[in-house]
């Protein structure tokens, strides 16, 4: 009772510094039509520069290499693996762009782009592409030229020779991805050859959810303008068949999927990678088509997405079959799209902070990285020019006509002019702490990024179309409304099970009583508006540039005998009272994740017992996943070289045995790789950083690299617990060691209980074991509040207290090293 009274004085004297500490309030500058116009043909010669360097330099290559100069083929350039699989060098960048020349009134160059594309691209290849890639980027962006040049073609000179030839394109594309389709469930195979279709491809068995679930928009219309009704027909099976294995309970939807059974192979459920347009696409079929059904639909999982994913302007992925448990504690680039998605539904105010959130990641970081964690640290450092940013920028502009969102769009443009522009285009940065190069523009620069840049900045009269005539497609291609009447709907109507879900029935966005400023403070205040802010638990706290940064909030950083580091935020040492603001929201911040439980961080541990002792072990977000009541049992071998980063030396040791590892050089997941190749049965990861332990430290689940190749299983065991290991196996080498889930084995071998329906044993052991978790808790985070006279009558002052590096543990990014 007493440490809960003291939890609650500082809960209230924070709330009383919140009210106390006075923050400046952001003034949007109102942007000029001067400028606006500018920005506007800044963004055109932009476009231009990395179109003119393609069409130099590269055509009729699919995309440009902008450091070599050259353009990428398939098959002749070195492989990238996977990210290989949206080439089929059918000249992907100059099919994808074709539109965005008709978007800017360049109707001389679309007509010649479109005479090259008729005359030179073929789809008559011996070459295995993405089925999905290959559906959004070459038949949309054939499907959107042909629209917009028939719909142009009566008023522009330019185009009047044009008589549907790029329609007929996109029908016989169509033909070749069809035979993805034919699967018992309905869902597509990920992949396909363009000639062969799926024949002798012994590898398509998985797909994504957006992989599979992308297609309805393009296949529709390709069906409605042709006459013929089999690819809309394949398409709305596709999406059928997602619906048909969506979690019944939370209505969320994982990953990735086995496309012949139907099962879940992978069951994270987010709005980011590997799900994204799924969602889009459930809309934006009700959108373009009129079928209710995919309404009805969106609604179930837009208000699971509330419900389990969004936690305020975090967007943080889950357990589809265990939402209250997150599956990651990062978030990836691809969910930025997620606020213009909301604007289309007309649920803008959650728009707005999840935008805000996103901008501030921008403003740390100069541009979003492809992953980032809670605390807006890099997970994954690439940035390949993405444009889901500026897309949603561009619908929360037009929703709300707040001018924020032209500074916003102003940032944007003019960080990839000083980064990311070279003589040969624009070039994808590699890491954006160090924002070196990448080799890299991929189609998308020309028909997403450059294009929502110019429409932001521009006017509705300086658009050659009505935009409100069109959907924009996942890859910005448009497709026309006049659609929903032109052929019937080939699915049926579905009754909309939830309530509340009428709500949302044919609504548009109203934003008349929305000040879009008014819900981005309390967000900056609670996010730090600063980009030069250090963000909670950033190591090392002692480095001098960070000391400095935190004394200009009002934040002493001292290290005490025990190795422990205290902070002491004090008000009236800040340099201003805006500084002295983000000091609070440091501080805050540092309060909340370091008193995160690892069930909050959505992390299952498991167990390793030796010695008759259990250990808990951080999980995989890789491999098979250790539940239930299985166990892996066997005796250990330590790998050669102990890294795991290269081949293993002594595989004929570690067949059908536990392997152990140490952590460093290369991720988590390469390490499990190299060693599965010697049917290890599990892979035991143990941590370099001296004297780390679960008892200071929160498990965390180790993450992946984004394929789907390991098989076993791995755990991550602290150094503490690590050596404890390493000695029982110096003792004895046969050491016979079980691994399973923590929660199971602790039930299994120590007897304990965790029937809610039992009552509590209130004797003194109990309570000795409480006075042990509260100790332990006090010892991983002490907070306690001052002043002067120790009176504590104004709340001038806070310590935090932890131990050095406890403090970047919990969600920290922990996907290698």
């Amino acid at each position: 009772m007493v440490i809960m009274t003291c939890y609650r004085i500082v809960l209230i004297y924070l709330i009383f510094a919140i009210i106390c500490v006075k923050t400046e309030e952001e003034t949007v500058q109102k942007m000029t039509k001067a400028e606006r116009r500018s920005l506007r043909e800044e963004s055109r010669r932009m476009f231009y520069h990395a179109y003119n360097a393609y069409m130099d330099n590269a055509y009729p290559a699919d995309e440009l290499m902008p450091l070599s100069c050259k353009g990428r083929w398939r098959g002749v350039t070195p492989s990238r693996g996977d990210m290989d699989d949206v080439l089929g060098n059918f000249s992907l960048t100059l099919v994808d762009s074709l539109d965005t020349l008709a978007v800017m009134g360049d109707f001389s160059e679309f007509s010649r782009a479109i005479k090259l594309v008729i005359h030179d691209v073929t789809f008559d290849h011996d070459i295995i592409v993405s089925v999905f890639e290959t559906n959004i980027r070459v038949i949309g962006g054939l499907l959107s030229a042909h629209v917009l040049a028939m719909a142009l073609k009566t008023e522009v000179p330019a185009l009047q020779w044009y008589n549907g030839e790029l329609l007929a394109k996109a029908e016989n594309l169509g033909k070749r991805l069809l035979p993805a389709f034919n699967t018992s469930t309905g869902i597509p195979h990920g992949k396909v050859n363009l000639r062969h279709g799926v024949r002798w491809m012994t590898e398509s068995r998985e797909t994504c959810t957006a992989c599979a679930g992308t297609m309805i928009l393009e296949m529709a219309a390709l069906s409605r303008l042709t006459g013929n009704p089999i690819f809309e027909q394949k398409a709305h099976k596709a999406m059928d068949g997602l619906w048909k294995i969506r979690h019944r309970t939370s209505d969320l939807m994982g990953t990735v999927i086995n496309i012949h059974s139907g099962d879940w192979v992978r069951r994270d459920s987010g709005v980011g990678a590997g799900i994204d347009s799924y969602y889009e696409y459930c809309l934006k079929a009700y959108i373009l088509l009129g079928d209710e059904k995919y309404l009805a639909r969106f609604i179930r999982h837009y208000n699971a997405v509330m419900k389990y994913i969004s936690r305020g302007p975090i967007m943080l992925a889950v357990h589809m079959h265990r939402p209250h448990l997150q599956s990651r504690n990062f978030m990836d680039a691809l969910l930025a799209f997620w606020p213009g998605l909301q604007v289309l539904l007309g649920d803008v105010k959650p728009a707005v902070e999840t935008h805000e959130m996103l901008y501030q990641v921008m403003q740390r970081h100069t541009f979003i990285p492809e992953a980032f964690t809670s605390d807006f640290q890099v997970h994954w450092g690439q940035h390949p020019l993405r444009p889901e940013f500026l897309e949603s920028t561009y619908f929360l502009h037009r929703a709300t006509g707040d001018d924020h969102y032209l500074q916003v769009g102003k940032t944007v443009l003019k960080a990839l002019q000083q980064y990311t522009r070279v003589p040969c285009g624009y070039a994808a940065v590699n890491d954006v702490r160090t924002r070196i190069h990448e080799d890299r523009m991929d189609s998308f620069v020309l028909a997403e990024t450059f294009k929502y840049l110019f429409m932001l900045f521009g006017e509705d009269k300086d658009l050659p179309i009505k935009l409100e005539d069109y959907v924009l497609t996942t890859e910005a291609h448009f497709l026309p409304l006049w659609l929903a009447t032109d052929g019937k709907n080939s699915t049926l109507n579905i009754r909309v099970d939830d309530e509340d879900d009428d709500k949302y029935r044919k609504t548009c966005p109203n934003t008349a009583t929305l000040d879009s400023e008014k819900v981005r403070r309390p967000m900056r205040q609670m996010l730090g508006s600063s980009a030069a802010r250090p963000p909670a638990r950033l190591l090392p706290l002692n480095d001098p540039r960070q000391v400095h940064a935190l004394s200009d909030m009002g934040i002493s950083v001292l290290t005490l005998p025990d190795g422990r580091v205290q902070l002491l935020y004090t008000t009236n040492t800040a340099k201003s009272a805006k500084d002295a603001a983000e000091g609070l929201t440091f501080m805050r911040e540092m309060s909340k994740w370091n008193s995160l439980s690892e069930m909050e961080n959505g992390v299952i541990a498991a167990g390793v017992k030796f010695n008759e002792k259990i250990y808990p072990a951080g999980p995989g977000l890789f491999g098979k996943e250790i539940t239930g009541n299985e166990r892996y049992m066997s005796t250990a071998v330590y790998v050669i070289p102990n890294d795991a980063c290269s081949q293993i030396e002594n595989s004929h040791d570690i067949a059908g045995k536990i392997a152990i590892a140490t952590r460093g050089q290369c991720t988590f997941a390469q390490k499990v790789r190299n060693i599965q190749e010697t049917n290890a049965q599990l892979v035991i990861i143990l941590d370099n950083v001296k004297d780390s332990s679960h008892e200071s430290t929160a498990l965390f689940a180790m993450s992946g690299d984004g394929k789907n190749d390991i098989r076993i299983p791995a755990v991550f065991l602290f150094s503490k617990e690590g050596n404890a290991l390493i000695e029982a196996l110096n003792n004895d080498p046969e050491q016979f060691i079980v691994i399973g889930e923590f929660k199971s084995m602790k039930q299994e071998f120590e007897n304990t209980c965790e029937d809610k329906d039992l009552e509590p044993v209130q004797d003194k052991e109990s309570f000795d074991h409480l006075k042990k978790v509260l100790s332990q808790l006090v010892a991983q985070f002490e907070l306690t509040l001052s002043s002067d006279d120790q009176k504590c009558e104004e709340p001038t002052d806070a310590y935090l207290t932890s131990k050095q590096g406890e403090n970047v543990c919990k969600i920290a990014s922990n996907d290698g090293d």
